[in-house]
Order: C-alpha cells, then sequence, then structure tokens
C-alpha cells in the first residue's frame, strides 16, 4: 500500500509539471490503456506458452500410452470444474458472455455488479481450470479466457487509478481491454477491432477509436515482440481457384452456419437441463461422464477429437492430407459441447474453427476438388461455423484472413460469413454469447438478492 501511495504521489508531481493543459489530460487519459495493453500482451504470451506446453504434455502421454486418456481425461474434467465452483463461478466457459454482460452493468447504478464477472482471482481460476482442461483433453480454445482476463486487467487498472485522474469510461475500458486481448491470443489486431465494434458495443465507435486502436497496437506488439511476428494458422495456397468453386463456398457457407447454431442450441438445452441439478453429486457425475466419453472418442476413433484443434487445422490446410472422414465434424463438435457444458473454463473461438475446418475438409472431398479449392472450402468453413455460433460474419471473416495472410480471398470469406450468417438465423435469431450474457446478468441478479441482507420494521411501524 505505502508503495502504491507513492507511486501516486510521484506522478501528480509529475502530472502537475507538465504545462499545457490538454496534452497533459490526453496523457492521462492515454496511459492507463498503455499500461493496460502492456500488461494484457504479457499475460497473453504466457498463457500461450503454458497452453501450448498442456497440450504438447498431452499429446506425448496419450502416444506413450493411450489407455491413460481413460484415468487423465476425467480426472482432468472433475478438476477444471471444480476449480471454478469453488474459487470463481464467473471463471467457467468461454468469457466472452461475462465481458458483454460486464460491458451492459458497467453503468452508475449496477456497476459494482461487474466486480463479481472481472477481476483479479478470475484471472488465475480462468488460466488455472483451463489448462487442467487442456491437458486433460478438453476441446476448448484460449481466445474467450483472455478476453475475460484482459477486460479484468483494464478494469482492474481502470479502478487503481487515484481520484485526481481524468474519469475513464468504464465500459470502454472493459470493451478496449476485450478487443486488445483477442488481438494478442491470435495475432489479429484488425480482429480485434472489428471484434469490439460488431460484438461488445452498442457505442459509436468515435467515442474511443484513439484507446481501441492503441490498446490493439500495444498488446499485440507486446506478444509479438515476445513471441514473434507469426501468423496463427500460416500461408495455405489458394492460388488458382477454379470458378465453379463458388457453388461449394456457398454449399459450405450453408451448412457450417447451421451446424454452429446447432452447437450452440445443444449447449444451451444441456445448461437448461443441468440447471435442475439439485445435487452437486449430479454435476460430478455430468463431468465425469464428458470426460470418459472425451477419452472413449480419442482411444476407439481418433486423438484429433482431443484438444483445441489447431494441429488439425494445420494438418488439413498445409499437408496433402486434405480430405477427413465425414464423422470428425460430428467428433469435433461433440467435444467442444461436452467440453463446453461441464463449467470448466475454455474458450469457443478455436474449437469452432476446427469444427469449420473439418467441415470444408469433408465437402472438398465429397466434391473431389483440387488442393487450393480445399484450401478454400476449409477456410470458408472455418468462418461460417465461427459465424454461426456468435453471429458476428465480419469478425470471423477478418480474424481467418489475418490467421492466414489470403488477402486474394477475403470476398470469398466474407461471403460465406454472410451466407452463415443467415442460415444460423433459421435455428435461432441470437448467438451463443447473447443468450448467456442474460444469463449471467440474470444470476447475478439472483445472487444479489440472496445475499441482501433482510430489511427489518420494526414492531410498531408495521
Amino acid at each position: 500500500m505505502k508503495l502504491t501511495s507513492s507511486i501516486r504521489k510521484h506522478l501528480k508531481k509529475y502530472f502537475d509539471r507538465i504545462r499545457s493543459e490538454k496534452l497533459k489530460q490526453n496523457l492521462l487519459q492515454a496511459l492507463p490503456f498503455w499500461i493496460a495493453s502492456l500488461i494484457t500482451g504479457l499475460i497473453a504470451v504466457i498463457y500461450t506458452k503454458l497452453y501450448a506446453w498442456a497440450e504438447q504434455a498431452r499429446t506425448y502421454i496419450f502416444h506413450h500410452s493411450e489407455v491413460l486418456i481413460f484415468i487423465l481425461a476425467p480426472l482432468c474434467f472433475v478438476l477444471a470444474w471444480w476449480l471454478v465452483i469453488k474459487f470463481s463461478s464467473n471463471a467457467k466457459g468461454s468469457g466472452i458472455p461475462q465481458v458483454m454482460a460486464a460491458i451492459e452493468l458497467a453503468n452508475p447504478k449496477q456497476n459494482y455488479l461487474v466486480d463479481k464477472l472481472l477481476g483479479l482471482r478470475i484471472i488465475v481460476i480462468k488460466i488455472a481450470s483451463s489448462l487442467v482442461m487442456v491437458f486433460g483433453g478438453g476441446v476448448i480454445g484460449r481466445e474467450g479466457p483472455t478476453i475475460q482476463m484482459a477486460g479484468s486487467v483494464f478494469r482492474k487498472i481502470n479502478q487503481w487509478l487515484p481520484a485526481w485522474w481524468p474519469k475513464i469510461s468504464k465500459r470502454n475500458m472493459v470493451m478496449t481491454g476485450a478487443a486488445a486481448g483477442l488481438a494478442a491470443a491470435f495475432n489479429t489486431p484488425l480482429g480485434g477491432i472489428v471484434f469490439a465494434v460488431e460484438e461488445l458495443t452498442k457505442t459509436h465507435i468515435s467515442y474511443f477509436k484513439t484507446a481501441l486502436f492503441t490498446a490493439v497496437i500495444i498488446a499485440g506488439l507486446t506478444a509479438q515482440g515476445l513471441l514473434g511476428p507469426y501468423l496463427y494458422l500460416g500461408y495455405p495456397d489458394v492460388t488458382n481457384i477454379s470458378a465453379s468453386i463458388f457453388f461449394g463456398v456457398i454449399a459450405v457457407a450453408i451448412i457450417s452456419g447451421l451446424a454452429g447454431s446447432v452447437m450452440s442450441q445443444l449447449m444451451l438445452i444441456i445448461n437448461k437441463w443441468k440447471s435442475t441439478f439439485r445435487f452437486r453429486y449430479q454435476h460430478l457425475l455430468y463431468v465425469l461422464g464428458c470426460g470418459f466419453i472425451i477419452a472413449a472418442f480419442a482411444f476407439f476413433i481418433t486423438d484429433k477429437s482431443m484438444g483445441s484443434g489447431k494441429e488439425y487445422m494445420t494438418t488439413v490446410l498445409f499437408s496433402p492430407d486434405k480430405y477427413s472422414a465425414w464423422y470428425i465434424p460430428l467428433l469435433r463438435i461433440s467435444g467442444s459441447v461436452l467440453s463446453f457444458t461441464t463449467g470448466a473454463a475454455g474458450g469457443v473461438f478455436a474449437p469452432a474453427l476446427s469444427s469449420g475446418a473439418s467441415i470444408g475438409s469433408v465437402l472438398a472431398h465429397w466434391f473431389h476438388v483440387s488442393p487450393a479449392d480445399s484450401n478454400l472450402l476449409i477456410l470458408c468453413g472455418m468462418v461460417g461455423f465461427l459465424t454461426g455460433v456468435t453471429r458476428t460474419p465480419f469478425t470471423a471473416s477478418i480474424l481467418v484472413l489475418e490467421m492466414t495472410d489470403r488477402h486474394n480471398v477475403i470476398f470469398q470469406l466474407m461471403l460465406a460469413g454472410m451466407i452463415a450468417g443467415i442460415a444460423s438465423m433459421l435455428i435461432d435469431r441470437h448467438s451463443l454469447y447473447d443468450h448467456l450474457k442474460v444469463q449471467y446478468i440474470k444470476d447475478i441478479h439472483k445472487e444479489e438478492l440472496e445475499t441482501a441482507e433482510p430489511v427489518v420494521t420494526p414492531r410498531g411501524e408495521q
């Protein structure tokens, strides 16, 4: 506390020396975003490294003794679930719905509720639970957790500002943090910006565009400086695309968009069913069952059913083995549903991309197209499936574009996103995140009512 107080005093003295009032105001407004972005980039790098080690360790164990997966998966699923329910219930799942709920609650009347969704404890539990989950073979991603952790960092930096500091919008701070988190997680700065505009905010971007752009740049540069200027997937060959593949793009977009929306509905239905559980052991049995099913998929069918799916995507995009069996999409989708509904921490972005890639790969096989055309269908499947889950076609297409640096197919990717978005609305007009956001807000208000102290009225006033 003494150190923090000393830092604040020195900062106040330093800024008091700045004569230009406008310059001082701009600097004071920007500094919290810069610091939070730098911290976000560092956390994203550490989390990325730990996540990769967890996946490598699981792969090593599975390849040396496949039967151990029947012990590893259930135990890890239960431990990941227990960490969440014991220490931070709002660290479960993706993290994006929590950020969306926090943005909605960031107003003068309900701002105190945001601390239930964003905080330092959530960062720790989010990392621990998701790492245990992926080590056990869970079909989860790290992008959603990174977004919630980034929102928590930006939230805390805002709270730690001294009273004399110029006021910064709490809502804009959280939104900017989420964009910076996605940019750092995937090395996709444009995707982070589009995500903030398309998914998170109803506010006109001009109100916080400078802060948003700066935060994305600093977080991204921090991650790049430590990890290198990498592409999440690499440079797939999409040259010499045939004119007839246009019809394949449409087919893949429709099927992947519908599949993404169906997967979302399954998750919501299972979560609703689980809400009827009255005893803790019922949740425990469900989590154990999910772990055993994931283990059975890997042991009896293929280990492609485990993990985030990044390795699978790189295989179908960069190896001659571009065609997948018809059951791979079913395994990837089922794995996502089982992993997400356990209640442990873990995102759905990367699993959704891999599910879409598997659909594109299967249809490429059925259509007997060239390797370049196959790659295009795989990329369009990724865009389509992610759009079916999130209903953000431009975010999905920009993300896949930045992950692969294939600008010559940007129009096909956008077309796939738009068609998938329309197709997914046949199943549900709202995204998975929209439904979960509403549920989180309801749960927080319910918890607040249950924990509130009852008001005792004096006997004579009744």
